[in-house]
C-alpha cells in the first residue's frame, strides 16, 4: 500500500518548427493531486493531453520539467519496485510461461526460486489463471495475456500500481470482462491505483475519483468523486449522470446536474 502525491508537475518538450527553429511545447503544467493509500483514481482527457506522459513520469520512465511525484513521501527519480506498471501492450516474454512471466520481477528482490514461484502462483490464482501456469503467451487470448501482465505487476507488491490504458487493445466484450476482473481484484487487494483511460464509462465503473485533463497546456480542470456503491451497475441513473458530467468536462456535451 502507498500514497502517490503529484506536486506542481510540468512537462515541456523542445521541438523544431518548419524553419528548423527550436521552440518549447508545454504538454501540461501545475498538475497537483494525491492518490491516497488504497484509492483507485483514473485520469481521462482527449488524445494528446498528456495522460500517458503523466503516467510515464510516475513510473520513472520520463523526467518532469518541473514539480515532482512522491511515493509514501519519497520523491521518485527513476523506475523502482515501489511501482508496478501495466501498459496497453502486454509486454510478456514469449519464451517464459505464465508462471515465469509473473515471477520475473521478483528476481530483482533477490528471492530464491522456490519462493518466487510460490508468490507467482498466488497471483496467477488471484487473476483467475489457475491451470494455465505452464502455458506460453502465444497460447493465450488477449484478455488472458493482460491478466498475466496484471499479475506480474501485483506480484512485486508495489506501493502503487500504474495502469496506462491497459484494456485499450481488447475487443468490447473482453474489455468489459477485464474491467469486472480488475474491480474484483482491487476489492481484494486494495492497491493504490493510478489508471489512465480515454473511456469515460470505464473510469466511472472502476474509480473512487476521476480527474479530467484538458486545455493546452493541460491541467486538471475537473474532479469527480464517484460515490456509487460497489459492485456497480452501468445502468444506474447516477452512473449516467456522472457520464454526462465527465463528457461536459472534456467538452463533448452540456453539463447535467447530479441528483
Amino acid at each position: 500500500m502507498g500514497e502517490l502525491c503529484i506536486e506542481n508537475l510540468q512537462k515541456t518538450y523542445s521541438v523544431k518548427d518548419g524553419w528548423n527553429r527550436t521552440k518549447e511545447l508545454s504538454v501540461f503544467r501545475d498538475i497537483s493531486f494525491t492518490v491516497r493509500d488504497g484509492e483507485f483514481v483514473s485520469v481521462i482527457g482527449t488524445s494528446g493531453c498528456g495522460k500517458s506522459t503523466l503516467l510515464s513520469i510516475a513510473g520513472g520512465l520520463a523526467q518532469p520539467s518541473g514539480g515532482r511525484i512522491l511515493v509514501d513521501g519519497r520523491a521518485i527519480s527513476g523506475p523502482g519496485l515501489d511501482r508496478g506498471i501495466v501498459f496497453q501492450e502486454f509486454a510478456l516474454f514469449p519464451w517464459l510461461t505464465v508462471l515465469g512471466n509473473v515471477a520475473f520481477g521478483l528476481r530483482s528482490k533477490g528471492l530464491p526460486r522456490r519462493q518466487r514461484e510460490e508468490i507467482a502462483a498466488r497471483y496467477v490464482k488471484l487473476v483467475g489463471l489457475s491451470g494455465f501456469e505452464h502455458y506460453h503467451p502465444n497460447r493465450l487470448s488477449g484478455g488472458m495475456r493482460q491478466r498475466v501482465a496484471l499479475a506480474r505487476a501485483l506480484a512485486i507488491e508495489p506501493a502503487a500500481l500504474l495502469m496506462d490504458e491497459p484494456f485499450g487493445a481488447l475487443d468490447a466484450q473482453t474489455r468489459e470482462a477485464m474491467q469486472n476482473a480488475l474491480s474484483d481484484i482491487w476489492a481484494k487487494t486494495r492497491n493504490t491505483i493510478l489508471f489512465i483511460t480515454h473511456d469515460i464509462r470505464e473510469a466511472i465503473y472502476l474509480s473512487d475519483r476521476v480527474m479530467v485533463l484538458a486545455g493546452r497546456p493541460a491541467s486538471v480542470t475537473f474532479e469527480l468523486e464517484v460515490n456509487l456503491p460497489r459492485p456497480r451497475s452501468r445502468f444506474d441513473p447516477l452512473f449516467q449522470t456522472f457520464e454526462s458530467q465527465l463528457e461536459a468536462a472534456i467538452g463533448h456535451k452540456p453539463m447535467m446536474a447530479a441528483e
